[in-house]
C-alpha cells in the first residue's frame, strides 16, 4: 500500500512538474536584411524549438541554422557557406526571460511584454531585448515578437562586394504556438 501511494505521489508531482512547461518544434523564426533597390534578403525557418516556463516566465528557443530557407537557392548557399558558416555554427540560441509574466493574466487578449536574454549566433552571445504579444489561442500559449540585431555584432563578415545588398541592420520576427 505505502509503494501505491509512493508510486501515485511521484505520477502526481510528474505531471505538475511538466504542466508548467509550454513548447513546440514547429516554432517560426524569420530574419529580413534587406536593402532599397536590390533583391530581398529574406529567410524563414519553421521548425525552430521554444520551451516557457509559465511558473517563471524563463524562455527558451533553438534552431538549426541550415533550417532557414531562401526564395533563391543560391542567396540560401551562400548565407549557409559564407556568413553563417552553418556547418562549423550550426545551431542559433535564445536563452531569456519574459519581463513581468503572470500566466494567470494570459487570455484570449494580446498583452505586450518585454523579453530580454541573450542571443547566440555565429558563436557569439550578445544580450538582446524584444518586443513581444503573448496570449492563449486554444489552450496555447502564443508568443510573438521581434527585435534587430546587427551583422556586425556577431561577427559576420558582408564582403564588400556585396555590403551594400545585404543591411547591416537584420529585422528578426518570431511565432511560437506553445502546448503543454
Amino acid at each position: 500500500m505505502k509503494a501505491l501511494v509512493f508510486l501515485m505521489g511521484i505520477i502526481l508531482t510528474s505531471n505538475f512538474v511538466f504542466a508548467q512547461k509550454y513548447s513546440t518544434k514547429t516554432g517560426k523564426i524569420t530574419f529580413e536584411a534587406s536593402v532599397p533597390l536590390f533583391e530581398d534578403v529574406y529567410a524563414e525557418n519553421n521548425n525552430s524549438t521554444a520551451i516557457l516556463n509559465s511558473d517563471t516566465g524563463d524562455i527558451a528557443s533553438l534552431a538549426m541554422v541550415n533550417g532557414f530557407t531562401f526564395k533563391v537557392t543560391l542567396m540560401q548557399e551562400h548565407f549557409n557557406e559564407n556568413y553563417a558558416e552553418s556547418v562549423k555554427y550550426p545551431k542559433t540560441s535564445f536563452k531569456g526571460k519574459i519581463q513581468n509574466f503572470n500566466k494567470n493574466d494570459v487570455s484570449g487578449k494580446p498583452k505586450a511584454y518585454t523579453i530580454s536574454g541573450t542571443l547566440n549566433f555565429h558563436g557569439v552571445d550578445n544580450a538582446v531585448q524584444s518586443t513581444a504579444n503573448v496570449y492563449l489561442k486554444d489552450d496555447k500559449i502564443v508568443v510573438q515578437g521581434k527585435f534587430v540585431v546587427k551583422t556586425a555584432d556577431y561577427k559576420v563578415k558582408i564582403p564588400k562586394m556585396v555590403a551594400a545588398k545585404v543591411a547591416e541592420n537584420v529585422n528578426v520576427n518570431y511565432n511560437f504556438l506553445l502546448q503543454k
